[in-house]
């Protein structure tokens, strides 16, 4: 077991819920600490306990008002860094500008980059993340960094909640998903299906429109699977796709709900059977005002890292043998 007098768990206010979840699995205290604005928009970080040669792990999500939850972090690291902390690892479930990980047209920013830099520069010694939009991400660091999966969660939930699973295709809905969703597939030994975006014309605002590119759909499960949704354009238009084309129920598993530009009545209307996302984001108002929503819990598999990494104990066995135990909450 880990020594309870050596880590230290502390938390900004982009996820205080998660954070309380994790410490209560690990049985260890949230470290007070208060996280203010001054009037002028400036965060002020005041660390209560002390954390000299303790072991510090630092909650943030990238979520909402994501420049300011990042600001957060920083200064807390750098409050520990200056506070003599032995180690600094940034627990970030949803890792902020993530999307920005290549240059993609001229003058384009690599912003991912720029955090990464960011991070180490105000003293992290090293991240834990979840599903990153781009793997390649990890090698924008220096120090080493664990990229969690929510795999094993889905999978459980599809083997326990989906009825009728194992006549079902897993979707990916575009190209950059298909490692994903294939590796999914392989594991549940059902088929793969992959769904490509395409525009009505060479105007930008010409309508867009999907095909299915691999795959038969007709009158079989479809489980769509990626890892974020914000404005759930791509999920509206892949829904319709996958409804015209046959399929008998829908399903979308997304690890990390965004939900920022989406009016949740649009979800409702969609033919889709249930929307299920992870809590590396909040999801309590978007609970409330959906009912396909369904939210799996992640504390399970953050408090595990946690634990493991404090320890020196490895963290790609959370994809084995724990991960196969059924740890699995639906809020």
């Amino acid at each position: 077991m880990y020594h309870n007098n050596s880590i230290r768990i502390l938390t900004g206010n982009s996820h205080p819920e998660l954070a309380r979840a994790v410490t209560e699995r690990l049985n260890v205290p949230l470290v007070p600490c208060t996280v203010k604005k001054f009037s002028n928009g400036e965060i002020n970080v005041k660390i209560s306990e002390s954390v000299r040669d303790e072991d510090v792990f630092i909650i943030q999500s990238g979520c909402k008002d994501a420049n300011d939850n990042l600001m957060e972090l920083l200064i807390l690291i750098s409050a520990c860094k200056t506070a003599s902390a032995r180690r600094i690892t940034a627990v970030i479930p949803s890792f902020p500008y993530a999307r920005m990980d290549k240059k993609d047209k001229s003058r384009a920013p690599i912003t991912a980059k720029l955090v990464a830099n960011m991070l180490v520069v105000a003293g992290c010694d090293h991240v834990i993340t979840m599903d990153l939009h781009a793997s390649q991400i990890q090698g924008f660091f220096d120090i080493p960094v664990d990229n969690l999966f929510s795999e094993p969660l889905m999978l459980s939930y599809i083997k326990r909640s989906i009825e009728g699973w194992k006549n079902g295709i897993i979707v990916s809905p575009d190209a950059g998903g298909a490692k994903r969703a294939t590796a999914i597939a392989d594991k549940l030994g059902v088929e793969f299906a992959l769904i490509h975006r395409k525009r009505d014309g060479k105007a930008v605002d010409a309508p867009e429109r999907m095909e299915i590119l691999v795959g038969d759909v007709k009158d079989k499960i479809a489980i769509l699977v990626d890892d974020m949704i914000d404005t759930g354009a791509t999920l509206s238009l892949a829904t319709k796709t996958l409804h015209e084309k046959g399929a008998k129920a829908i399903y979308a598993l997304i690890t990390h709900g965004l939900l920022s530009e989406i009016n949740l009545n649009v979800i409702e209307r969609l033919p889709i059977d249930h929307l299920v996302v992870t809590n590396t984001i909040p999801q309590d108002e978007h609970k409330d005002g959906c009912s396909k929503l369904t939210v799996i819990d992640i504390s399970p598999t953050i408090a595990e890292s946690i634990r493991r990494t404090h320890n020196g104990e490895s963290i790609s066995l959370l994809f084995g043998e724990w991960a196969d135990s059924g740890n699995i909450e639906v809020l």
